[in-house]
């Protein structure tokens, strides 16, 4: 593993922060993860890069796990201290000049957002639909980024989204295209409902892939 200091710290609510840090180099493909780990600990854990692959600097969106050994430490670091990153690593990978029709589906819950985050900042033109579950609207992170048109928030608890419920629910009313190439990023819960319920509206398993965050 190697050291790379950190560029800034970006707070976006009491619980969850980006921070940036040093790139030097390190190539990755958009939706790729890396490890990151404290100087002289052992605790690490695995994050979905969030910027882009051609921005300069490397960023990730933590949420605090305040019962965790290493969230709680990551929050309080600061500009100038150091992180232990090995990677990248991961298969969801994605280059949309790969499918033959690039018509795209991106289903997140909370921090799952992370890897569209990085394939629309390194891919601006795609034609994508971004559907995004978290309980508060203020969960919506960073979504300026995103085509305002392109991207639909599901809040099940204060129902102040432009959907009130689970992304799943949402799913559930939308109509389907079957050459739709569908990627989900999230909870296993949601990841395992929505596969059932993309095949049901018949969109091939070849056109599925997931990434589990918890």
């Amino acid at each position: 593993m190697k050291k790379h200091k950190i560029i800034a710290v970006r707070h976006l609510t009491k619980s969850t922060f980006v921070l940036r840090i040093e790139r030097k180099g390190l190539p990755f493909q958009t939706g790729q993860f890396v490890i990151l780990r404290r100087p002289g600990t052992i605790e690490q854990r695995e994050y979905s890069v969030y910027s882009g692959e051609q921005d300069d600097y490397l960023e990730v969106l933590v949420r605090e796990v305040t019962s965790g050994k290493v969230t709680p430490r990551l929050k309080k670091m600061k500009p100038g201290d150091e992180l232990e990153i090995d990677g990248p690593h991961g298969f969801f990978r994605f280059q949309p000049t790969l499918f033959p029709v690039q018509k795209f589906l991106f289903l997140a819950t909370g921090t799952g957002i992370s890897p569209f985050h990085s394939f629309v900042k390194t891919y601006s033109e795609l034609n994508y639909k971004l559907v995004h579950g978290v309980r508060f609207r203020e969960e919506a992170y960073e979504h300026q980024i995103f085509e305002k048109q392109k991207i639909t928030l599901c809040t099940s608890v204060d129902k102040t989204g432009d959907f009130n419920g689970r992304i799943t629910d949402y799913l559930c009313t939308q109509e389907l295209d079957n050459d739709t190439q569908c990627f989900l990023c999230g909870n296993s819960a949601m990841i395992y409902e929505a596969f059932d319920i993309l095949t049901g509206k018949g969109i091939p398993v070849r056109n599925i892939y997931s990434e589990v965050y918890f």
